[in-house]
This record gives structure tokens, C-alpha cells and sequence, in this order.
């Protein structure tokens, strides 16, 4: 029996992140396939090959990423965008949506960002327990006037899926910054702890023994 319970969990720990890996992988390829419906339909790849292939959505998308990007980083681009954010922001509702997503995009994908760049240790949800969680930037304006001290954004994210979580302020002086990655934080998080970060000092340590063998 210790055998094939052996056996069980052997091929579980194979099983088990392969199809996780291809459900999200079917999941991501199948939602960008669905920008293939703006295509005429005698340009479908389905018209055209006469069998359904997966995955073209996904180069579109990158297509029309790079074309988007392309126009938008020259002057007569940034004219345009520049005007239609302009349009989008006198819309009633649309504005406030769009407004509010439009700074998290920015904070989170421009270069310039603070957003997700630093890893943290706070205590979360009481004192004295502790979690993996990311800064997302400082308070400003009102918030900033009350809380009369220096707190910064703090992102909790859940575990397994780290997709959902809890927005916190937290003092800047009881936020513990990590050295490992936002990578290596998000391995930790979604293993539940399981996928330990690296030990930097043996890193170092290893990156010293390397660079004295090879002189």
C-alpha cells in the first residue's frame, strides 16, 4: 500500500500543475481568440483554413497591441489619444470609470511606476500575524491630511489567487521590505508558502564563489 500511495502522489505532483498550467493557458487563449470576431468573416481563420485552430486571437491582439503602441509614440498619435481622452472624459459614469482605470494602468505598467515593484511584510488582518504583500504607492489628498503620518498603499493579495485581495494603508515604519522579487513574492503567495523564495545570503554566496573560480 506505501507503495501505491507513493506512486498516487508522484503522479499527482505531475498531473496536477500541468493541467492547472493548460486551463489557464486554454482560458487566456480562448478569451483573445474572441477579437477575432472584429475580423470580416471571409478573413476568419476558420473560413479560410476550414478547421478551427486555436491561438490566433493571441496574434491578432499582439498585432493590434504593437500597431496601437506604434501610433500612440509618435506626435500625431499622442494628439489623437490626447483628444479622445478628452472626449471619454466629458461621458457622464464612462468618465469615472474610465479615469480611475486609466491612473491604475499608468501607475501599473509605466516605466516610471512605483506600483508592484517592492515586496513587503506587514501584519495582516491583526497584529503579530504576517504576510507576503506589494506597495502600490503613497496616500495623497484627504486620506494623506488624516492619517497625519507616513503610511504607504499596501496591495494583501489572497492565496491561492492572488488576483483578489485587500487594499491597506499601513505605516511606513511597520512595513518590512523584502529583497526578493515581485516574482518570487507571487510564487510564495500562490504556493501558500510551499515554494520558499531563495536564500539571498546563499545566493551571494554562490555568485562570490563564481566570479573567484572564473576570475
Amino acid at each position: 500500500m506505501s507503495a501505491l500511495r507513493k506512486w498516487l502522489i508522484a503522479g499527482l505532483l505531475v498531473i496536477v500543475p500541468l493541467v492547472i498550467t493548460l486551463g489557464v493557458l486554454n482560458w487566456i487563449i480562448g478569451t483573445l481568440d474572441q477579437t477575432l470576431a472584429i475580423l470580416p468573416e471571409a478573413w476568419q481563420p476558420d473560413k479560410l483554413l476550414g478547421v478551427h485552430i486555436p491561438g490566433f486571437g493571441v496574434i491578432l491582439t499582439l498585432l493590434i497591441l504593437l500597431l496601437v503602441g506604434g501610433i500612440a509614440s509618435n506626435f500625431i498619435g499622442r494628439k489623437l489619444v490626447g483628444w479622445g481622452d478628452a472626449l471619454v472624459r466629458r461621458i457622464p459614469v464612462v468618465r469615472s470609470i474610465y479615469s480611475s482605470v486609466k491612473q491604475v494602468s499608468d501607475t501599473v505598467f509605466s516605466d516610471s511606476g512605483n506600483a508592484f515593484r517592492t515586496a513587503v511584510m506587514v501584519q495582516w488582518p491583526r497584529e503579530g500575524v504576517w504576510t507576503v504583500a506589494f506597495v502600490t504607492g503613497q496616500p495623497s489628498g484627504e486620506v494623506a491630511a488624516l492619517l497625519r503620518d507616513d503610511y504607504v498603499s499596501v496591495f494583501v493579495p489572497t492565496t491561492p489567487n492572488p488576483t483578489g485581495g485587500y487594499f491597506v494603508l499601513v505605516r511606513k515604519s511597520e512595513c518590512i521590505e523584502l529583497e526578493m522579487s515581485v516574482d518570487a513574492a507571487l510564487k510564495y503567495i500562490v504556493s501558500m508558502g510551499v515554494v520558499a523564495p531563495p536564500d539571498l545570503a546563499l545566493i551571494e554566496e554562490s555568485k562570490q564563489q563564481t566570479t573567484l573560480s572564473h576570475p
